[in-house]
């Protein structure tokens, strides 16, 4: 289908019975049985989480600009991540995005951006979460004191040159598909 062509309508799906399985204050896993469009039945299993943002904080140095990132460990993993800073405030969902990417790049980095720059959402894990993600680019980047979480006793954060950054995800060094994504969506719009 070429992207000039109308999207067919989308599928009805019937939900025949929905219960959550657990919940705690940052995810909750629903099950839904459900009746697919041909009439089948299924089981779907949906983890609903609340609405995050990434940043990409963009400096500048003489040599040319640079990007902070934080390093991280992943428990479900056991592995420590490169990713760009990003969260959510599970205690204000209904906080707006932009007063949460100023909060998060602040909390994990101690930055604070003259200017955060919106360039879009995206879902994460669209086929089993609700979760959607904004995307910023923050620039005019002032240095202060970070403010992390307890869970966040174990990141560290790192400046350094873009093109650093493009080899690290050139060589695979920055798994975190988050962090990959905001950058593309970022780089095709022509911000970085």
């Amino acid at each position: 289908m070429s992207l000039e062509e109308k999207e067919p309508p989308l599928p009805h799906y019937e939900v025949l019975s929905t219960r959550t399985a657990y919940k705690n204050k940052w995810t909750a896993l629903r099950e839904d049985i459900i009746r697919r469009p041909n009439g089948q039945d299924g089981l779907y299993g949906v983890v609903e989480r609340g609405e995050f943002v990434v940043i990409l904080p963009l400096g500048e140095r003489p040599d040319g600009p640079t990007v902070t990132l934080v390093r991280q460990y992943r428990y479900p993993i056991h592995a420590r991540l490169w990713e760009l800073p990003m969260g959510m405030w599970e205690s204000k969902p209904n906080a707006a995005a932009e007063d949460v990417a100023a909060g998060e790049l602040r909390e994990e980095t101690g930055l604070i951006a003259d200017k955060l720059i919106y360039a879009g959402s995206m879902f994460q894990g669209a086929g089993y979460s609700t979760q959607k993600g904004h995307i910023y680019l923050a620039t005019g980047l002032r240095q202060g004191p970070t403010a992390r979480e307890a869970t966040e006793d174990d990141m560290s954060c790192h400046t350094l040159p873009l093109a650093e950054f493009e080899q690290m995800i050139a060589r695979g060094d920055i798994a975190c598909m988050v962090t990959l994504a905001a950058f593309a969506r970022l780089r095709a719009q022509g911000l970085v």
